[in-house]
């Protein structure tokens, strides 16, 4: 370019973009919906061991989230799980260990089978 314009900028960025879908709400006003679930992305097998980690702490399981951390639980290994792995592996007291099975692997196990099912 010449002249007093202004610079061309030749420089690459190596962060991330993320992907921002712009909603219509009823009201009028514009929401923005991304592509991460609370900074975590939406597909469980995607998860690193601190996304466990957080999901567990947000879902009110501050003292058993650490267990995931110590043993080095991702999304990945959070699909593979078995009830008998979050009731003994994990070395849970029994109570919530039996609700983050029931109400948290269960469920995301479930929902990831379903959205990756042909």
């Amino acid at each position: 370019m010449g002249g007093r314009g202004v610079a061309e900028v030749k420089e690459t960025c190596s962060l991330p973009m993320l992907s921002v879908d712009m909603e219509n709400k009823k009201n009028g006003s514009v929401g923005v919906k991304n592509s991460l679930e609370n900074g975590r992305p939406p597909d469980p097998a995607d998860w690193a061991v601190m996304d466990v980690v957080n999901y567990f702490r947000t879902a009110g399981f501050e003292e058993q989230a650490n267990a995931f951390q110590e043993q080095e639980i991702d999304g990945k290994s959070l699909l593979l799980m078995t009830r008998n792995d979050v009731l003994t592996g994990l070395q849970l007291k029994l109570g919530p260990a039996l609700k983050i099975y029931e109400y948290h692997v269960k469920p995301l196990q479930s929902k990831h089978l379903k959205n990756n099912s042909s």
